[in-house]
């Protein structure tokens, strides 16, 4: 997201080719894989929601915030960088940044004097990294579900993806236990708020969620493999 924001605002007229290029390869190979599979900030949330504690359950108010990490990325990835030259999730939100590079920095205490120089907007930040990893505590995945502006943009990807869960239609019979069993926003298997974290999977009773991609990237389905009673003996 840095390196698209520099992009955007260091290009002027000139579209950030290269950028995109690496975006729309990653989308095409993997989509959301990444974030269910790949993203560290992803792994840090998923830990801190494994705390004992009483948990917000998603529900159609959730779905709808869902939607708020899309805005993020139109005004702040795309708009604030093209209009004013700045890198406005960078700057204003990104909590990724604040923890390796702000809170990383501070905490040498070589670096003691920079703390009289901290001013409001770090003061921002810094509120707003100690939000999301409380909020991460009672929803799972609070910052991918409501502000990952990355996720979002892969999110464009999930359909086409290489790599990723699929729904066979045909032999979908509408039960809702996958919906039920997945801890993303999602409307249908493969949408673009899904992670493909694959808990659809075992759940399905009509065996019609399955792995899509190369046989070098995923190995069969355990739940496509025949079942052989342990009681069968062979003579």
């Amino acid at each position: 997201m840095g390196a698209l924001q520099n992009a955007l605002s260091a290009s002027k007229t000139k579209t950030p080719a290269y950028i995109f290029g690496i975006i729309i390869l990653f989308g095409l190979l993997l989509g959301r894989t990444i974030c269910g599979f790949l993203c560290p900030v992803g792994l840090g949330q998923e830990l801190l929601y494994k705390i004992k504690t009483p948990k917000v359950k998603k529900s159609k108010v959730t779905r709808v915030f869902s939607y708020f990490k899309y805005v993020v990325l139109i005004a702040l990835v795309v708009i604030v960088p093209l209009m004013f030259a700045i890198p406005g999730f960078c700057e204003y939100i990104c909590p990724a940044g604040t923890f390796e590079g702000g809170v990383g920095l501070l905490s040498n205490v070589e670096n003691e004097g920079l703390l009289a120089i901290l001013g409001p907007l770090f003061t921002w930040k810094f509120t707003l990294l100690v939000v999301i990893v409380v909020a991460s505590i009672f929803f799972f995945r609070f910052f991918c579900r409501f502000l990952c502006p990355l996720g979002a943009l892969y999110g464009f990807f999930c359909k086409v993806a290489m790599l990723g869960v699929k729904l066979d239609k045909n032999k979908c019979t509408d039960c809702g236990l996958c919906q039920g069993v997945c801890p993303m926003d999602i409307k249908t298997v493969g949408d673009h708020e899904c992670i493909h974290c694959g808990k659809c999977i075992s759940v399905c009773p009509a065996k019609s969620i399955g792995w899509k991609g190369s046989k070098l990237f995923v190995r069969k389905n355990d739940t496509d493999m025949p079942v052989e009673s342990e009681s069968c003996s062979t003579v």
